[in-house]
């Protein structure tokens, strides 16, 4: 019973000391001229659609929920975050080549039809983030439209 109450102390103090180490944030005050909403005439439901669904782990400002201070939720969520934008980050879209440009389109409407996109364990935590049939499709309509004019 003496070595359970003293490992039990242990993870305690584990837990508050690992509340100290700090994270990277993926924050920025501004948009750059790269984004994807400044190079393409993005409608405003679509623009709304990707702000929600998408943009969070997609882009260089991530908006943080408040269980983000608390680690180690707080490291899964970096990582995470990291892992999105090196597959599509919208604030660097237009320093993408034409022929990466068409492949990221097709893979945003391919993810979406299969609902891969947004992932569940973010719709979860994020109900906005849910995109109804009639959200979907004016997506895909919308990136489908900018394959064509690539």
């Amino acid at each position: 019973m003496r070595f359970l109450k003293i490992i039990g102390w242990a993870l305690l103090v584990t837990l508050i000391v690992i509340q100290f180490i700090p994270v990277d944030r993926n924050q920025s005050e501004s948009t750059p001229a790269t984004d994807f909403m400044l190079v393409n005439k993005v409608p405003r439901t679509v623009s709304n659609t990707l702000h929600n669904a998408c943009y969070d782990c997609h882009s260089n400002n991530t908006r943080y929920p408040w269980y983000n201070k608390i680690q180690p939720v707080a490291w899964f969520l970096e990582d995470h975050v990291k892992e999105g934008k090196a597959e599509l980050n919208f604030s660097e879209w237009d320093e993408y080549s034409d022929r990466r440009k068409n492949s990221k389109l097709r893979s945003i409407v391919s993810q979406i039809k299969n609902g891969e996109m947004p992932l569940e364990s973010y719709v979860l935590l994020h109900p906005d983030a849910d995109l109804s049939e009639e959200e979907k499709t004016e997506v895909i309509s919308y990136m489908n439209r900018l394959k064509e004019e690539l």
